[in-house]
């Protein structure tokens, strides 16, 4: 029985491959499933991949399915036939932060998916309403900390939600740095912006991208960047991490594909988006959206997802957030 169990799966494997190989020849097209609406960041990002790997793995079309978090479009590839024409993107919110978010989950991000490459990491930054950093003097990450231990329950910070980034970003900087702040959610990334440069909170942890405009207006002071280096998109800025050591929450996204998909398959697919990833031109239009590219082997971003999945199963468990 075991024989054959080993001769069923090296035979299935063999026509999945012959199926993949020969897909493009048949002008057959390889589907890249979005899991979020049009015109986003990572909507764009997958657009300029796609183009770019034309050469190698012939047509590749962008199937928009938002809904849910992201759960939607990621269940797609999760439940797609592991034959190498369907993959989609992985992302923060789909591989760490929805797992421990929603009740219920219509696919194992830890077992159904496998890597290929990681795409980019998107950097979010700290940054305070410019006049209340001048008016309480908080020019730095140690400033903002010692005048929230200084007055407690004075301070207040916006997201764009329970349980998203940068409410979870908030919650991990007051348990590491052991202050107190008042979480405001609002609906969305972009009224939690209008509030903090209207004054209505004090300080925020957002998405460099949406940021910047407030930063380079002089509306908004960043104080610091959540990876674990410094940013080329703001190189002046420092880490959280200088401060408070080990702290890290950025976003990223990648690719994947069905569990399943033959290890030869992922190997293809990951050298050509690789490849794509270290071009000029993608560099470039990944620059203008302050996205950093980072091309994976499937192991390297197998090895991250795991981890951050890991890691915010604490931290979404200590906010108390849930979607049923």
């Amino acid at each position: 029985m075991h024989r054959r169990t080993l001769l069923t799966t090296a035979l299935t494997s063999a026509a999945l491959l012959s199926t993949f190989s020969g897909a493009w020849a048949q002008g057959r097209q390889i589907r890249l499933v979005v899991p979020y609406a049009a015109g986003g960041p990572i909507d764009v990002t997958a657009r300029v991949l796609a183009e770019r790997v034309k050469d190698s793995l012939g047509t590749v079309i962008i199937d928009n399915k938002p809904g849910a978090g992201g759960n939607i479009g990621a269940d797609m590839v999760a439940k797609s036939a592991p034959d190498g024409l369907t993959i989609g993107i992985a992302a923060t919110a789909t591989h760490a932060v929805n797992p421990w978010l929603y009740a219920k989950m219509p696919y194992n991000a830890a077992t159904d998916f496998a890597p290929i490459t990681q795409m980019v990491r998107v950097p979010n930054v700290l940054v305070v309403n410019a006049e209340t950093a001048q008016r309480l003097k908080i020019n730095t990450v140690k400033d903002l900390i010692a005048y929230a231990k200084a007055n407690p329950a004075k301070l207040n910070y916006g997201s764009g939600g329970n349980g998203s980034a940068g409410h979870l970003a908030g919650e991990m900087f007051k348990a590491q740095a052991g202050i107190f702040a008042l979480h405001i959610p609002y609906n969305g990334g972009n009224p939690a912006q209008f509030a903090l440069q209207s004054g209505q909170v004090d300080f925020n942890f957002d998405n460099l991208a949406t940021a910047a405009p407030g930063i380079k207006s002089g509306k908004l002071k960043a104080l610091a960047v959540t990876t674990p280096t410094r940013s080329s998109a703001l190189p002046d800025v420092p880490p959280v991490a200088d401060t408070l050591k080990g702290f890290a929450i950025d976003t990223w996204w990648g690719l994947v594909a069905p569990a399943g998909t033959p290890k030869e398959v992922i190997a293809k697919l990951n050298a050509a988006f690789v490849a794509a990833l270290n071009t000029p031109e993608a560099q470039s239009r990944f620059a203008s959206l302050l996205a950093e590219p980072v091309p994976s082997t499937p192991e390297q971003f197998g090895a991250l997802m795991k981890s951050e999945m890991a890691k915010y199963q604490g931290v979404v468990k200590a906010t108390g957030a849930k979607v049923d």
